[in-house]
């Protein structure tokens, strides 16, 4: 097993990085790629990062935990002062799609009222949450997390079930479901574990019928946004699907989104997880990729602007950004002044 650390306050230069009133997690999220071929934990602590969340899959990241460049990484982190999270689309590895065709009923119904073995689960299925909670601590006992923060998201922006019994229920209110399953799970084995509830494209909208469990905390994530201009600047967006709908999303209206999601979950634990270092989104998710475009301005304004609202985690995709990259472009200059911008400095 991987070993484990935690520290309270992570030290740099004799001084804490972070104190009360500052954000508790300044962070990265990375592919096992970019972390096979950089040196991540290096360029994490030189920026004043507090955190690196690995990213895509359950079984990509245990495979590379589990090896000796996947041990080195955590050795080089514990070193560094870094904290280890898993942030993971996770449903296609807690409820293989194997599954389906002796178990049709713990599957999704689609608008047609056919069970399809394509995306998510019933969360009505106890069968399937039941197997869910078992593999996401089979999981959890290999992909430890530093802080005790889980990330176990539903299939990427993919429809929730429309069964008789899950059609009352939006797809934010599903994914709760299944994250209150979890989280309690979890807590069985590890009291202090919390476990994030996803608040991206169909689940942005904040759920209503179902309320957040004990563990529960919100991760943000506003995809649907203009990254060249600051999200107070409330006229500008980007084009999305929510509700079922591809449409225009203000920054205004992500951030009505966001103070409607902050009065469901608990306060002092929400997370941002932000797109300003995401090369992958930039390169429209194929490789080779773009060189970033970097808006150090918007960040800015954009941590003030989550900060005032009461966000006290911020991290970004900073996927595409690996050995690759650096021979391509050379200059990670970029990470530093995202580093700088989080922890208060100049940027």
């Amino acid at each position: 097993m991987p070993a484990l650390f935690f520290t309270d306050k992570l030290v740099r230069g004799g001084m804490p990085a972070w104190t009360p009133g500052q954000l508790k997690t300044r962070g990265v999220v990375l592919s096992v790629e970019d972390l096979l071929t950089l040196d991540w934990p290096k360029l994490a602590f030189d920026a004043g990062l507090t955190t690196i969340g690995t990213h895509v899959t359950p079984s990509q990241v245990a495979r590379f935990i589990t090896s000796e460049k996947g041990q080195q990484f955590l050795s080089d982190c514990k070193k560094y002062h870094i904290q280890v999270e898993h942030e993971l689309h996770s449903m296609h590895d807690l409820l293989p799609r194997s599954l389906f065709s002796k178990n049709p009923d713990m599957f999704r119904m689609n608008d047609q009222g056919i069970r399809v073995g394509d995306y998510n689960c019933c969360a009505h299925s106890k069968s399937a949450l039941d197997l869910i909670v078992e593999n996401a601590l089979k999981y959890a006992d290999v992909l430890r997390a530093t802080t005790g923060r889980y990330f176990y998201w539903i299939d990427d922006g993919e429809p929730m079930c429309r069964c008789e019994q899950c059609r009352p229920f939006s797809d934010s209110e599903q994914a709760l479901i299944i994250e209150n399953a979890v989280v309690s799970g979890l807590r069985k084995k590890y009291p202090d574990a919390s476990l994030a509830h996803l608040a991206y494209a169909n689940t942005i909208i904040p759920p209503v019928k179902v309320k957040p469990a004990e563990g529960i905390f919100l991760e943000f994530a506003p995809i649907y946004r203009d990254w060249a201009k600051p999200l107070t600047d409330r006229s500008a967006g980007g084009i999305g699907k929510i509700a079922g709908k591809n449409r225009f999303i203000s920054h205004g209206e992500t951030l009505d989104l966001l103070s409607a999601n902050l009065e469901v979950f608990p306060k002092g634990t929400v997370q941002v997880l932000e797109y300003w270092l995401d090369d992958s989104l930039q390169s429209k998710w194929k490789k080779p990729p773009v060189k970033l475009s970097w808006y150090p301005e918007v960040c800015r304004s954009d941590v003030q602007t989550y900060e005032k609202m009461g966000v006290t985690n911020i991290t970004s995709f900073a996927v595409y950004i690996d050995a690759t990259y650096k021979k391509m472009y050379g200059d990670l200059g970029f990470i530093r002044s995202y580093g700088q911008i989080l922890s208060g400095k100049a940027g």
